[in-house]
């Protein structure tokens, strides 16, 4: 399900009768909405959440998909989606309303803030059935928590509740469960008042850090820099600075091939 409030697409994943699971068909149809998001002007952030007592329990084990010579179910099916999400230029709020395991841990992990409900859990359940973790997981996991929590949570199979997800650094924002979707939607509209190619820059900077070393991201924050300084968000923030008034970034649309 798709709603659209002030700016930011409300993405629901709406499989409650199976806690969210990722099937073919919802990781696609969640892939084609992500890419009318990012070509719609009037779209400047993204939340996404599901409906019923889960976030999203993983993919959905119990589904036989069609796969073609020389490629996996996740490569066709699941892959999409993921380098979809991670190469989005809005920023995205992930809402996690309950379970979030397998996959539906991705999902969450790929968004830039996220908030959950005190009932809420995180779960690398691979190991429980003889897998091993896929969706990014393996990547994203020990970027946000570190490396020695990463490798406890997949090897153990555990449950990651909300509080302790929050101390770790996995969460940012812990919500009562009657308004964690009215908070985590004040976060994506906050962000959607933003100067949306500024913060799409901030993220890719973000994500340079983890691999280039300090001299060559001195030159990447350079680059994007100069390209934010030519730009109409950073004249109507110096124009707003001069004017002593709230800068209003609503006017400029997002240029989705960011430098």
């Amino acid at each position: 399900m798709i709603d659209h409030v002030d700016g930011v697409a409300v993405l629901t994943l709406n499989r409650p009768e199976a806690m969210n699971a990722l099937s073919g068909s919802l990781a696609r149809d969640l892939d084609a909405a992500v890419t009318d998001c990012i070509r719609d002007d009037a779209t400047r952030a993204i939340l996404l959440t599901g409906t019923g007592r889960g976030f999203c329990a993983g993919a959905d084990l119990s589904e036989k998909l069609p796969t073609d010579p020389g490629q996996s179910v996740l490569e066709i099916w699941y892959h999409p989606l993921v380098r979809n999400l991670r190469a989005c230029p809005l920023p995205i709020v992930a809402a996690v309303n309950g379970v979030a395991a397998g996959a539906g841990m991705s999902l969450a992990l790929l968004a830039d803030i996220v908030t959950c409900a005190p009932n809420a859990y995180f779960l690398q359940a691979f190991a429980k059935v003889g897998l091993v973790p896929d969706c990014g997981s393996s990547w994203l996991l020990a970027r946000r928590v570190g490396e020695a929590r990463a490798r406890e949570l997949t090897l153990l199979a555990d449950r990651l509740p909300a509080e302790q997800a929050l101390d770790w650094g996995l969460v940012n924002r812990v919500y009562p469960a009657e308004t964690l979707l009215d908070e985590s939607l004040t976060l994506a509209k906050r962000l959607a008042r933003g100067p949306v190619n500024a913060l799409a820059r901030i993220r890719q900077l973000h994500d340079s850090a983890a691999t280039l070393d300090f001299e060559s991201q001195l030159r990447e924050e350079d680059r994007l820099q100069s390209a934010c300084s030519a730009g109409p968000e950073a004249q109507e923030g110096r124009a707003a600075f001069r004017d002593k008034r709230a800068p209003d970034f609503s006017a400029v649309p997002l240029a989705t091939q960011t430098p």
